[in-house]
């Protein structure tokens, strides 16, 4: 038979009304955490089992990497025509003269295709866009890397 000062009537206005710490007694909402917290902690068999690679590093960075800034053998008469609009192409030993690293590149790809024989200085290149310069008669020119002196 219900009666009046049942165990919870006597519990109201405590802060947590007989359930222990504050929280408790609640739904089970965020009990570890949002997202992906704990797994250094509570969630740690989680990880183990399902992401053995979640806090790992794979290789290293190279701080001595240089950045490549590289152009394909198609742009060179686009930029070859540019530069003779603006009068900044030159001329050696018959050929038109493009200087790749002042115009800001240092390698040379071989994608596309070129026609007019070219003389180009360039810091390196691949070989497919070697075989493509000496094929329309052009050559290339290699330029010394300033590498930093080792002790």
């Amino acid at each position: 038979m219900p009666h009046k000062l049942r165990k919870t009537r006597k519990k109201r206005g405590t802060r947590t009304v007989g359930w222990g710490r504050v929280g408790q007694h609640r739904k089970t909402g965020q009990k570890g955490g949002h997202g992906k917290a704990g797994r250094h902690k509570h969630l740690w068999s989680y990880v183990l089992r399902y992401e053995p690679d979640y806090f790992s590093k794979k290789g290293f960075y190279s701080s001595q990497r240089k950045k490549v800034n590289a152009v394909n053998i198609g742009k060179l008469e686009e930029l070859a025509t540019r530069l003779s609009a603006e009068k900044g192409l030159e001329e050696k030993e018959g050929m038109a003269f493009l200087d790749l690293d002042k115009l800001g590149y240092n390698k040379l790809l071989g994608m596309g295709n070129v026609t007019i024989p070219f003389s180009i200085k360039v810091a390196s290149y691949s070989e497919s866009a070697a075989k493509k310069v000496k094929e329309a008669g052009g050559k290339l020119v290699i330029t010394e890397i300033n590498k930093p002196e080792t002790n």
